[in-house]
């Protein structure tokens, strides 16, 4: 016959270990480290929008290998076919633009800055320019949609008897050869 003394140590034993199991499972119920059902859903709520908010981020990174090539051979085009070569094409330019627009453009001055690292250089350009309001807004329109580069800073008016008259200072970047 089997040893009853043996087997009630064993039973003891395995009662024990299920009395300790139930006693850490009601302790981590109650324990503030689980918290509440509401608690939890709440913070899996939380965490949804984090990780929501995290993929918008590096959504315009996606791709980003094949964005840079790209960006740097419209870059190159932008150069290429934007900014002038020679020092008499932004005065060719405008020359065009005041006749094409039915303009006047008096004593255009031009200034040359010193080139940057990139091949630039800047170009600031103050003139004068006369005609009719629906001729200087041509002109300046055609500025703006022009293929030379050019960036109107400032724009003065000054209305007489007769023709309307703007002061203008303009900049446009011109290609240095290297």
């Amino acid at each position: 016959m089997p040893d009853l003394r043996e087997t009630r140590r064993k039973l003891k034993i395995a009662l024990g270990a299920m009395v300790a199991v139930d006693i850490v499972a009601v302790a981590i119920m109650v324990s503030p480290l689980v918290g509440s059902t509401a608690s939890r859903k709440q913070q899996l709520s939380q965490l949804w929008l984090q990780l929501q908010a995290k993929t918008r981020q590096v959504e315009p990174l996606r791709g980003l290998d094949q964005k840079i090539p790209l960006a740097n051979q419209q870059i190159d085009q932008f150069y290429k076919e934007r900014f002038p070569s020679h020092d008499s094409e932004v005065a060719e330019a405008m020359g065009a633009l005041a006749k094409q627009s039915g303009v006047k453009v008096d004593g255009a001055k031009y200034e040359w800055g010193d080139p940057d690292p990139i091949g630039l250089r800047r170009v600031d350009i103050e003139t004068s320019v006369e005609g009719n309001y629906q001729a200087l807004a041509k002109f300046l329109n055609g500025l703006e949609r022009d293929k030379i580069f050019f960036i109107v800073n400032s724009v003065g008016l000054a209305a007489q008897n007769g023709p309307v008259v703007l002061q203008m200072k303009l900049e446009t970047y011109q290609k240095v050869s290297s």
